[in-house]
């Protein structure tokens, strides 16, 4: 069954955050590529983490490509092909853990925002003072190879400029590949300041788009995001914020409490989200909890 079909007919069950399976099972990834990493150095690892979520009750697992990218690897000296290589074992490692399990299980190939690649938190602002042409020159070669692996969808994710998503949105049109179109935000707007409205309307007309929605954000600002999602887009939406908890830099810890996390989510889905999960602190307990709550109000 395609992805499309199953949201037409029901909630689907996204995984968590990569980041926080892989730190759970002991990895360190205190590193400008962070997750990406272990497609080169561990690839088992990534595995590991998908089939975690996938036994949790996922149904679709995100590929650990945010931050991966040709411009990226080649600051440790990696060439065009071993990236292409490793951009599409993000690919076939998810593909691999689905199949140790039952059920239908999808594969979204993650095509993280230009600012995650440099590593200092640019995704969260936008505004990179790029062309719309230097932002596709950027992506082009990333979201071809992906779409060569053949996953099940893109997720363009936690894009937080209208402008950037304009540009993804030029490179996957006519790919015929299915993509979701997910934004980072700050209340109402995108975390580069525009409205929601406008940010989900660059979705209509592109045939490829089967989804739009919000995360790795505060789990306060998802509600509102769903309801302009569907009155402006007319598609599925798709929601996955961060637990609730908050980092202090200063102590270099988190702090606050994500334990509310899946009974907000019901409200979510009862609130017209049909992809439900979650990003950052959302690791495989989260999942379960949250498929447990969603296979009980069926």
């Amino acid at each position: 069954m395609e992805l499309a079909e199953a949201l037409a007919r029901r909630a689907v069950v996204l995984d968590g955050g990569m980041s926080t399976a892989l730190e759970l099972a002991g990895h360190d990834l205190s590193d400008e590529l962070w997750s990406a990493r272990l497609l080169l150095t561990d690839p088992d690892a990534v595995r590991a983490a998908h089939l975690a979520y996938y036994r949790a009750g996922a149904e679709v697992a995100i590929t650990a490509s945010y931050q991966a990218s040709f411009s990226g690897f080649a600051r440790r000296g990696i060439g065009e092909s071993e990236t292409a290589r490793l951009l599409r074992s993000s690919v076939e490692l998810a593909r691999t853990a689905a199949s140790e399990v039952d059920g239908p299980r999808w594969v979204a190939a993650s095509v993280g925002p230009y600012g995650a690649v440099l590593a200092d938190g640019s995704e969260y602002r936008g505004r990179y003072g790029l062309s719309r042409q230097e932002l596709v020159r950027f992506h082009a070669p990333r979201i071809e190879t992906l779409c060569g692996a053949g996953p099940d969808v893109l997720a363009v994710e936690t894009v937080p400029d209208v402008d950037e998503a304009e540009a993804v949105l030029e490179v996957v049109r006519g790919s015929g590949v299915p993509v979701w179109l997910s934004y980072t935000v700050r209340g109402d707007r995108t975390c580069a300041g525009q409205p929601l409205e406008e940010a989900f309307a660059v979705a209509a007309g592109v045939d490829e788009v089967i989804a739009v929605g919000v995360n790795c954000c505060a789990p306060e600002d998802v509600a509102g995001a769903v309801a302009v999602a569907r009155r402006v887009a007319g598609l599925p939406v798709v929601v996955y914020p961060n637990s609730g908890e908050q980092w202090d830099a200063a102590a270099r810890s988190w702090s606050g409490d994500g334990s509310g996390f899946a009974a907000r989510a019901l409200d979510w889905v009862g609130g017209g989200a049909r992809l439900v999960g979650g990003c950052c602190r959302t690791g495989p307990d989260g999942i379960a909890v949250l498929a447990e709550g969603l296979a009980a109000a069926r």
